[in-house]
């Protein structure tokens, strides 16, 4: 049966516009986010003659790969070192290396209490900070993310009478779920007249069924006000949605104007990489040729007069030869450019990346007294930088989902808000470690500005219920 799309005429979606936009994401968008997923993750992959190597072997030049004699035994040595993984995890750890604060901005203050119990729930019900690091990572890796509001549960729980629309948060939280969708898995549906808006989305992606043995592909088609869920063409779910807006956040991961997807971390650095590896590669195949001392005998009648004999320890033999003679070749040595050459890729993927060795606790060399905070800040300004943009997007993508959340529970009757109480402030983990000395004349200082007693002893880890708090 073919697919039944009259509820999406509102977003000009019919058969041939969905076969099309399904069609371009498989031939084209797909190969390319698969190529930044195996640089990042650099997994060992089947080639022929029953041999596996490396993902990011494929960017090596042809006579590191393939050998002119045409076995595979002739192939040279490489040498891989995946510097582009280290650096996303360095990223990931200073933007979300501890929990953020969702702090609601109502005016009633026991509404908000109730807004920040409720936010605290849902998230933690769908995964929390490990939800919040992934969404920051296959945001880097791909150049942005999606998160979707699943909400269907809710409403059946409520009108099968297994949840009462009035029951405590912590009761409604797991019918509400937040879903990660990553990049591979979005096609997106724009409004023509403004890129910045999405009309839906439509989310595919194949699993493996098996008990056919086959892969079969998930198409869900989802906008404001309508759902559908399709297996292998086959509509299995249809629902109508409750919402005033797409219940999808899209979060690039650096903007790029004009463009629905942002800026991959990954893309850039793979030049880098591949000529990283190279060189790193010839390296490894000048030191084999040239780890061993060899040795030409030249005039000597002995060695052919018998030879079973070699040069080698406690080995004794003479020649009346005069002009005869033994020269020693070979042995590693220095090769300054090719060290030079190294460096200044390994320089160039810190420029390009903004996260040097030293945000891993990699000190190569002497850089300075870093014993203070502002020392650190100043070895590490590119990548603080970033990380202070990316937390302006995600921040916003926050607080556009609390608000979708908000304007679900107020119309189950679960949290009932006004549009005006759904506004949320993110707040994020210092960037450095501070000192417990720093850290309390922090609170202090906040403590004269009015801040609730409560909130600071969170940000200090206490809690009113430890020993000696009160």
């Amino acid at each position: 049966m073919p697919f039944q799309l009259q509820p999406f005429s509102d977003v000009a979606l019919d058969e041939p516009r969905l076969r099309d936009l399904l069609r371009r994401h498989d031939e084209s968008t797909i190969p390319a986010l698969d190529r930044l997923w195996r640089y990042y993750r650099n997994p060992r992959v089947a080639s022929v003659n029953n041999t596996s190597h490396v993902a990011q072997a494929a960017g090596l030049p042809a006579r590191l790969t393939h050998p002119a004699s045409g076995d595979p035994a002739d192939r040279r040595e490489i040498v891989i070192e995946n510097d582009i993984a280290w650096r996303l995890h360095a990223m990931v750890d200073f933007l979300l290396g501890a929990p953020v604060s969702v702090i609601s901005t109502a005016s009633d203050e026991s509404l908000r209490t109730r807004i920040e119990e409720a936010l605290d729930a849902i998230f933690e019900a769908s995964g929390g900070v490990a939800l919040l690091q992934d969404m920051a990572l296959l945001a880097a890796i791909y150049g942005h993310v999606g998160l979707l509001l699943r909400t269907g549960d809710l409403h059946r729980a409520i009108e099968s009478g297994v949840a009462s629309a009035r029951a405590s948060i912590d009761e409604l939280a797991p019918f509400l779920r937040i879903e990660l969708v990553p990049a591979p898995r979005v096609i997106p549906l724009p409004d023509p007249t403004d890129y910045r808006r999405m009309l839906g989305v439509i989310i595919t992606h194949r699993r493996r069924d098996e008990s056919a043995e086959r892969d079969e592909q998930i198409v869900e088609i989802i906008t404001p006000a309508q759902r559908q869920l399709y297996i292998d063409e086959q509509l299995v779910e249809s629902e109508r949605l409750r919402h005033t807006s797409l219940p999808y956040i899209h979060i690039q991961n650096i903007s790029q104007p004009l463009r629905f997807a942002g800026l991959s971390e990954v893309e850039a650095l793979i030049p880098l990489q591949d000529e990283l590896n190279t060189r790193l590669s010839d390296r490894a195949n000048r030191v084999t040729m040239q780890s061993f001392r060899m040795y030409l005998a030249r005039g000597v009648d002995t060695m052919r007069e018998a030879p079973s004999l070699r040069i080698a320890p406690g080995q004794l033999w003479t020649t009346d030869n005069p002009d005869a003679g033994v020269d020693a070749f070979g042995g590693d040595v220095a090769a300054p450019g090719e060290d030079n050459h190294i460096e200044q890729v390994r320089q160039a993927m810190d420029k390009t990346s903004s996260v040097t060795p030293i945000a891993a606790g990699v000190l190569g060399g002497k850089v300075g007294q870093l014993s203070s905070e502002n020392a650190l800040r100043i070895a590490m300004m590119g990548l603080i930088s970033k990380t202070a943009r990316k937390r302006l997007t995600f921040g916003s993508a926050l607080a556009q989902l609390a608000a979708l959340i908000l304007e679900t529970l107020d119309f189950t009757g679960a949290l009932p808000t006004q549009r005006r109480d759904r506004d949320v402030r993110v707040e994020w983990p210092e960037t450095l470690p501070q000192r417990e000395l720093e850290r309390v004349q922090a609170a202090e200082i906040k403590e004269r500005l009015g801040v609730p007693a409560e909130q600071l002893r969170a940000e200090l880890g206490y809690s009113p219920l430890d020993p000696g708090v009160e």
